[in-house]
């Protein structure tokens, strides 16, 4: 159902803008297939106030490049930084150059996990001995790191008191089941942490601040405080979708091979993999999900409370998705629509839309372009993503795009990953690409590996039809689509520039 309500304007320079970015979070619990077993009764209802965009896909996966692609606005074949620890250029635009450039304090409260460029800094500067270091352009509120020890969050846990184990010990449950719960409290939890210290200081700033605020959770080590960690019982839980034929491609006969679930505790090396194990897993997820979802509903009440509601531009998406044991794997490096397909939630206060849900496919390109556009702000043309804007007047573009493209770099240039050496391939070659355009997905392979074509109409994944001549012809489109698509959008910043006898030229 969509509500049309009176928009306010608000002065560009008055309106606040908060991008709320959950880690690991899959869109089927916002919405789909898990979302009945899920309490998120906060995201839901701003949902029902805002702009949902159902069909939303983040370009890229993990943590460090999935961020990069969000914060750049570019496809990962474009910014380059494709695996947590390869450095970004320096001189890319993101969201938070370009909006300080005009006059914005972009505020962190979290992480962006980004590498920086070794060109331009001493072999011994500490920004280079860590992926999970700051984006250009923001301003460091809050420091929280997952693997160092330099979170402001462990420091908070020993002032209350905690004996804090360095990672990943920290993440160990007081118990012998990995159901037990953390070693710290609720109130004390890196949810409750980084929230409180966010409300603290956006309660000291005028208004017109811009604060992008990360969580964590529901990132593994899956760990959390009562009463989280019994928030759901295993038998409630949903199964995990299964393949008839496990091992149906190489790649994914790799990827089994390397996902395990005891990797995503700590503590349980031995965890043996089986159904009442993926529920009891599934069961913390979906524990550390609705403790997010319960801060979250802190942040927005506080918005409202304070009268800053109608005066904030609010975001809400998450970096990548989850695979929860999905065809026997765990994770997010797979090509299957759960390590990609995210929630993506905006409440434009100039906007008439309420409570729309958008079904065209969108990117997470194209949340960056979104941001700036709604603080009247132009997007550099090194961005690959179109503003969603139009879909919050409730508009569709004529010329939107009818796909959408992931792509995924499973190599390591340093210690070769499984698939690397299980399959021969070079670095370099290691990466996949998937284009999803209706229920068709195409997956292809840089090297090494056979090409997938899926029909996902019956929600499985796991039958590859380029063997079956039916399909020869979709399979053509799709490779060309595939191709058209790199071709377009190869890297754009000096792509409308010229040099020119009266000098420099540039397209507007």
């Amino acid at each position: 159902m969509i509500a049309l309500v009176l928009g306010c304007t608000v002065p560009k320079s008055k309106l606040n803008t908060l991008f709320i970015v959950i880690d690991q979070l899959r869109a089927d619990c916002v919405f789909g297939a898990l979302a009945a077993h899920l309490d998120l009764p906060n995201i839901r209802a701003l949902a029902d106030d805002a702009v949902s965009f159902q069909n939303h896909h983040s370009v890229t996966s993990p943590c460090g490049p999935s961020r990069v692609s969000l914060l750049t606005a570019q496809y990962a074949s474009n910014h380059g930084a494709t695996r947590n620890g390869t450095p970004l250029k320096r001189d890319t635009p993101n969201l938070a150059t370009v909006a300080r450039a005009h006059g914005h304090d972009p505020l962190l409260f979290g992480y962006t996990d980004t590498s920086h460029d070794p060109r331009f800094l001493a072999h011994d500067d500490p920004r280079l001995f860590s992926y999970e270091e700051l984006a250009p352009g923001f301003d460091e509120v809050v420091r929280m790191r997952m693997e160092g020890d330099s979170s402001a969050w462990e420091g908070y846990l020993r002032a209350q008191g905690y004996e804090v184990p360095p990672y990943p010990e920290m993440y160990r449950p007081v118990g012998d089941t990995p159901d037990s719960p953390a070693l710290y409290a609720a109130e004390h939890s890196d949810t409750a942490f980084l929230t409180d210290r966010m409300l603290e200081e956006l309660g000291n700033r005028p208004d017109g601040w811009f604060a992008l605020l990360t969580y964590i959770r529901p990132h593994p080590p899956f760990v959390a405080p009562a009463p989280y960690h019994a928030m759901y019982s295993n038998g409630d839980m949903p199964t995990a979708r299964q393949a008839d034929d496990p091992d149906w491609h190489p790649f994914v006969q790799t990827a089994r091979a390397k996902s395990s679930v005891a990797s995503t505790v700590v503590g349980f090396p031995d965890l043996v993999e089986s159904d009442d194990t993926t529920r009891m897993i599934r069961k913390l997820y979906f524990g550390l999900a609705s403790e997010v979802d319960h801060h979250i509903g802190r942040v927005i009440d506080w918005l409202k409370d304070s009268g800053r509601y109608d005066n904030t531009l609010i975001v809400l998406t998450a970096d990548h998705g989850e695979m929860l044991g999905d065809y026997g794997l765990w994770g997010k490096m797979t090509f299957h629509d759960a390590a990609f397909h995210v929630p993506l939630i905006i409440r434009d206060p100039d906007s008439t839309t309420r409570g729309a849900v958008v079904s065209a496919p969108t990117e997470s390109v194209d949340v960056t372009p979104t941001i700036l556009d709604c603080l009247g702000l132009d997007v550099p043309h090194s961005m690959d993503g179109r503003s969603l804007k139009p879909f919050l007047q409730g508009a569709v573009p004529d010329d939107w795009k009818q796909f959408s493209v992931s792509e995924l770099d499973f190599g390591n240039p340093i210690a070769p990953t499984q698939w690397q050496t299980a399959h021969g391939l070079s670095v370099d070659a290691a990466n996949l690409a998937v284009l999803r355009k209706g229920s068709l997905r195409f997956v292809q392979f840089a090297g090494g590996l056979p090409p997938i074509l899926m029909d996902v109409s019956n929600g499985d994944e796991s039958e590859n039809l380029t063997k079956n001549s039916a399909y020869v012809q979709t399979m053509l489109d799709l490779m060309q689509n595939l191709l058209c698509h790199r071709m377009v959008n190869t890297d754009g910043t000096f792509s409308r520039t010229l040099i020119t006898e009266d000098g420099v030229k540039v397209a507007s």
